[in-house]
């Protein structure tokens, strides 16, 4: 794993509804590709192979375009390191773990 990435996609639709709805269909997305995620309520975070990444994170916009959004803002975050990054789990795990407490 050389990379972890956040992304949050806002399409530019009318209602709250609208906006829940297409933003499921970029996480049912996400989920399709078989890369470790976590949703978050502002952002999906996802770890592996920086290209494959990139390939979701490209692919997220056309996703709120065939939902019916006439267009879409996206905000990501990178972390890319060749020989490995810290996992989510590294960097929160002992946080949820607390939170469960």
């Amino acid at each position: 794993m050389n990379a972890s990435v956040a992304i949050q996609v806002l399409p530019k639709v009318a209602t709250n509804e609208e906006t829940v709805r297409i933003v499921d269909a970029v996480i049912a997305y996400i989920r399709s590709q078989n890369v470790h995620m976590e949703v978050d309520p502002f952002e999906t975070v996802m770890e592996g192979d920086y290209d494959q990444l990139m390939e979701i994170v490209k692919n997220c916009q056309q996703i709120c375009i065939d939902a019916g959004a006439p267009s879409v803002m996206s905000y990501v975050k990178i972390n890319y390191a060749p020989k490995g990054v810290m996992t989510m789990e590294f960097k929160t795990g002992k946080h949820r773990k607390a939170d469960k407490s």
